[in-house]
Parts: structure tokens; sequence; C-alpha cells
């Protein structure tokens, strides 16, 4: 189990992050594409990515939007995984 990041740790973290905060503990971000298929085609390619990490995000997609939120359920907070995870899905989108 990784550690949870300490708030100077975290607050470097999401300055290389982007348009990232942090809701209720979870790093968050909510995404707009042009249409239904090119946001279902990004959580493919994320849940794919966060599969072979084996470390999932709580998100939800209505039409266009997916909204993601990142945290370690095993460690109680965000960890360096939640942070990998969501560099990915900046990747991505």
């Amino acid at each position: 189990m990784s550690d949870v990041l300490s708030d100077a740790a975290l607050e470097d973290h999401l300055g290389r992050l982007d348009g990232w905060s942090v809701v209720d503990g979870k790093l968050h971000k909510q995404l707009t594409f042009p249409d239904f298929n090119a946001a279902f085609a990004f959580m493919t390619r994320l849940a794919l990515v966060a599969e072979k990490m084996d470390h999932h995000p709580d998100w939800s997609n209505s039409w266009n939007t997916v909204t993601l939120d990142i945290s370690s359920h095993a460690a109680g907070g965000i960890t360096v995984a939640c942070v990998e995870l969501a560099a990915a899905a900046d990747r991505f989108s």
C-alpha cells in the first residue's frame, strides 16, 4: 500500500496536473468531450490503464461529460498512484 501524500507533496503534484482539484479528499476533474462517443472512448482508454495499475477511479458519464474522482480506498487518501492515474487521464483528454 502506498502512503497518503502530505499536503505539500500533494500541492506540488497538483501543480503538474491540468485542471485537477481536491474535493472531499479526492483528486477531482470534470471533462467535456465533443460527444458521447468521445467521452466513452476516453473512459475505455483510461479503464485499460487503471486495470493495469490496479487503481480504479470513481467516475460517472453523462452524455459528453466525464467526472473523475481518484483516491486510494486502501490508503485512505491521495497517493502517488492517484496522481499517476490523473496524469494518464490528462494524456488521454
